[in-house]
């Protein structure tokens, strides 16, 4: 990474993993029986608990009748994919360790130990700040609104860039969105060995998708009234001629 950009304005720990629950769309699921993997076969209660629906073949429900009571029983990875094609696209992975039970018609998993690994490092959620928190309120519209932005808006990406602390997009040839949350806008800086990630933090957060598009603009207000920069200008003259 290296990159000087300051992040700020950041979600915290447990919003993020929650953000990640809310929208993956598989898991992978290890017990006793081996390693399962899901497709649209969870969802989460407000207490954090996470609902499984597995197939009439999967092995899980045994190993949930099996498992030493109280004890943990499984861990459930998830995986948090960009939805722009860039390097690296796997942003964070959450781990959830605990113990399985039957449900009607479902295994319910109660999370014990979670933990959310991005590109600072992993980090130890506490438990009753997950079950307390909330996912971001755009992150089950995030993968639509940034492929919208990567794919009909490449200019106001382009645009964006003049918010960069120059030094960030040395030796750039391509800056793609990479996240969005009511906090901030995260762009990649890929450059031609390497790649960086800058966050451009919200004047203040968006709660829906009209605030988003307000924050957007008034980003875009004071990229226009920044200078373009020089890295970027000679890439673009380049491609242009």
């Amino acid at each position: 990474m290296g990159d000087g950009q300051t992040w700020a304005a950041a979600p915290a720990a447990a919003e993020r993993a929650r953000s990640v629950l809310a929208a993956a769309w598989s898991c992978a699921v290890t017990s006793e029986a081996g390693r399962e993997e899901f497709t649209g076969a969870h969802s989460v209660t407000g207490d954090g608990r996470v609902l499984l629906r597995v197939p009439e073949d999967s092995a899980l429900p045994a190993a949930a009748i099996c498992a030493p009571r109280g004890e943990p029983s499984a861990v459930l990875e998830f995986a948090d994919v960009a939805p722009v094609p860039v390097r690296s696209r796997i942003r964070a992975r959450l781990w959830l360790a605990g113990r399985l039970t039957a449900g009607e018609g479902h295994l319910v998993f109660h999370p014990t130990r979670l933990v959310l690994r991005q590109s600072a490092g992993a980090v130890v959620v506490d438990r009753e700040e997950f079950a307390a928190a909330a996912p971001d309120p755009l992150a089950t519209a995030e993968a639509h609104l940034l492929t919208h932005l990567a794919d009909r808006h490449g200019d106001a990406v382009e645009r964006l860039t003049r918010l960069v602390d120059p030094a960030s997009l040395h030796g750039a040839v391509r800056v793609r969105p990479l996240a969005v949350d009511r906090h901030g806008l995260t762009l990649r800086i890929e450059r031609a060995r390497a790649h960086g990630d800058v966050r451009l933090p919200f004047h203040r957060p968006a709660d829906d998708l009209a605030q988003l598009t307000e924050r957007v603009h008034v980003l875009l207000g004071r990229a226009d009234g920044a200078p373009c920069p020089r890295a970027l200008h000679r890439r673009r003259t380049d491609r242009d001629g």
